[in-house]
């Protein structure tokens, strides 16, 4: 179960000139909250892509990159043997240096945790979607005061990686809606440190979200792709000044 919380309300809203007027109905937990509620109220449909070269141009690593991730990776290993493992271990101990090595840290990339979702009014169904929740938001600048969100990455809260880093998934596309309206598609990962899963979201009448190959981090061959995907993904939406 994710331990972040999300609040959905269920709202009346009233038009009164310039004012507004909100009317609470029902309060619902998103610790409840499943990916077949969330799709039905964002209007999300799904697809699955087998290959991450179809979006994205994977390039081989350097010697000097291997060597690195493999430390990354026997760091894990060591801590998941242990079998202690927590939310900000993963953070720091695994997902930054990954992102490090991927070409995050530059200035021109910023990468912000956010605490509060943005408000999102769903007006055929009269709901509104508050809430809190740790997730980073990775963004580019594109003008003076201007910035986008082209990655935001969730790490589910979890003791030594034990939930699926799926069960995130609600709460990554709810967090990567809003992004939707400043741009025509966002990408997310969701970790619990061992497992990362992509999504790649497309704005549209629906939003279609497709699920990536999911990827491991102590396999070698997989832990490879990884650190490739997130290195396409800096360099083509990221870490450029167009």
């Amino acid at each position: 179960m994710v331990g972040a919380k999300i609040i959905f309300l269920l709202v009346l809203l009233y038009h009164t000139g310039k004012e507004r007027f909100y009317k609470m109905a029902t309060t619902l937990d998103a610790s409840n909250l499943t990916l077949n509620k969330v799709k039905a109220l964002l209007k999300f449909q799904s697809t699955f892509n087998n290959s991450f070269t179809s979006l994205l141009t994977l390039e081989p690593l350097t010697e000097s990159e291997q060597q690195e991730l493999e430390e990354i990776r026997e760091l894990f290993d060591s801590y998941y043997g242990d079998g202690k493992i927590s939310e900000g271990q993963i953070r720091f101990l695994f997902l930054a240096p990954l992102l490090k090595l991927a070409g995050f840290y530059t200035p021109r990339i910023k990468i912000l945790l956010e605490e509060k979702i943005a408000d999102i009014l769903v007006e055929d169904k009269d709901k509104l979607i508050k809430g809190r929740m740790d997730i980073l938001a990775v963004n580019r600048e594109i003008e003076e005061e201007i910035e986008i969100t082209p990655f935001w990455i969730l790490v589910i809260e979890t003791k030594n990686s034990t939930v699926h880093q799926m069960e995130g998934l609600p709460q990554l596309l709810t967090y990567a809606y809003k992004s939707l309206e400043n741009q025509p598609f966002v990408w997310g990962l969701t970790t619990n440190g061992l497992g990362y899963q992509f999504v790649y979201i497309e704005r549209g009448n629906p939003p279609v979200y497709q699920l990536l190959p999911e990827l491991n981090l102590i396999r070698p061959d997989s832990s490879i792709q990884l650190l490739q995907v997130l290195k396409a993904i800096c360099k083509k939406y990221l870490n450029t000044s167009v």
